[in-house]
């Protein structure tokens, strides 16, 4: 027999028992509230109930702080069954309150909007931009719908440069989301895909509601490349759209957004042609206009020949007149030099009647008659020629 159990491990155990169950994790629960208080602690407590029934409820302060309930509302919360252990009550925990009216499929959408918003998903700063000239473009979409043809209409049309990947997916039905999931997890392995687009046509919030899908929107967030989404027409707005890097009205818009047009391009191409053809023409003319002015700074600077030829004859002129002066000086210093040298020629003293007297033997001169001892042998040099004679 198993032993007692205090009331705190059976509330305990209760609460385990109601929390470990999946089904009690994501309920919708509608009904009329009642009992609504709001203590100082921000919290809201209030109670749900019908004619058949009554279930406590909590909306913490943290989940939808600006929602408040009045008594008598009728309402659709979004919650989670536990127990409330210092009571030992059953008790509905909320996170997200609407009114009735919204719809079932309205309130889930607000309600994951509400979430995924908190956590980041839809932030601008993480949006990526589109590459300018992608080359590999993927397209998740139902391979039999319109959405695919006209997808390809515009790509054809504004970009036919870019390959067309598809990856099929079901875009309506119960099967639909983890269709895409599976059809996004495809196209993310697929080599050098650039930009992504997801697209669906036009339908009824149910038609679209596989967009809304959190599995699908958390396939977004982590694909590795840019996100176009094109789902339903303009007016319709989904998680998808939320969460993709770029929202577009339709498939078709959402094929412009990822592509640029050819004929802008090629027109852009054109004028970008024009406009270095008309720099380079600019250019060429300035540098011809700075070569023209260099050739005319060169010549009024080039030398005129018959002036420089004039002033050459003058400079000729001038040294020959100077090389005559200094001839005729130098014949006349030349000259008188010479006049000097004859005036002390011994030939010419010779010739006027003198002699030298030389020893026979040693050629000393014999300048005086001490030197002149009898029988001295000599030579006597005249002006013709040189004879001996003894002296006695």
């Amino acid at each position: 027999m198993q032993g007692a159990l205090t009331v705190s491990q059976l509330t305990a155990f209760l609460r385990e028992i109601l929390e470990a169950n999946e089904y009690l994790w994501d309920l919708w629960v509608v009904g009329e509230v009642s009992n609504f208080s709001r203590p100082s602690s921000g919290h809201r407590y209030f109670s749900l109930k019908d004619a058949g029934g009554l279930m406590r409820c909590v909306l913490f302060r943290d989940d939808m702080p600006g929602a408040v309930l009045r008594d008598g509302d009728r309402v659709l919360a979004h919650g989670r069954v536990s127990v409330y252990p210092q009571r030992g009550e059953l008790q509905f925990v909320c996170d997200f309150v609407r009114p009735e009216g919204v719809g079932i499929l309205a309130a889930r959408y607000e309600e994951l909007k509400k979430r995924l918003g908190a956590e980041g998903l839809f932030d601008p700063g993480r949006k990526r931009r589109v590459p300018r000239f992608p080359q590999r473009i993927g397209l998740v979409t139902s391979p039999t719908g319109a959405a695919l043809q006209d997808v390809k209409n515009v790509l054809a049309r504004r970009w036919p440069l870019a390959s067309l990947v598809v990856s099929p997916a079901l875009v309506q039905g119960d099967q639909a989301a983890p269709r895409i999931v599976g059809a996004l997890r495809t196209l993310a392995a697929e080599p050098d895909i650039d930009v992504a687009i997801v697209a669906r046509g036009g339908g009824s919030i149910e038609d679209l509601w596989a967009f809304n899908d959190e599995r699908v929107a958390r396939a977004l967030y982590a694909f590795p490349v840019p996100v176009v989404s094109g789902v339903g027409h303009e007016t319709d707005e989904t998680i998808a759209d939320l969460v993709a890097d770029v929202r577009a009205p339709t498939p078709s818009a959402a094929a412009e957004r990822a592509t640029p047009d050819i004929r802008e391009m090629t027109r852009a191409v054109r004028v970008l042609e024009r406009s270095m053809a008309s720099a380079a023409r600019a250019a060429l003319s300035d540098d011809a206009a700075r070569i023209q002015g260099l050739l005319t700074r060169i010549e009024r600077n080039v030398p005129d020949p018959a002036a420089k030829a004039r002033e050459v004859d003058a400079l000729l002129r001038l040294l020959a007149s100077g090389l005559e002066r200094t001839c005729a000086a130098d014949r006349a210093r030349f000259e008188r030099g010479r006049a000097r040298i004859a005036g002390l020629d011994p030939g010419a003293t010779l010739a006027r009647g003198f002699a030298i007297v030389q020893d026979a033997q040693t050629r000393k001169v014999v300048n005086s008659v001490r030197k002149a001892k009898p029988g001295h042998h000599v030579a006597v040099s005249v002006a013709d020629g040189t004879f001996f004679a003894d002296i006695g």
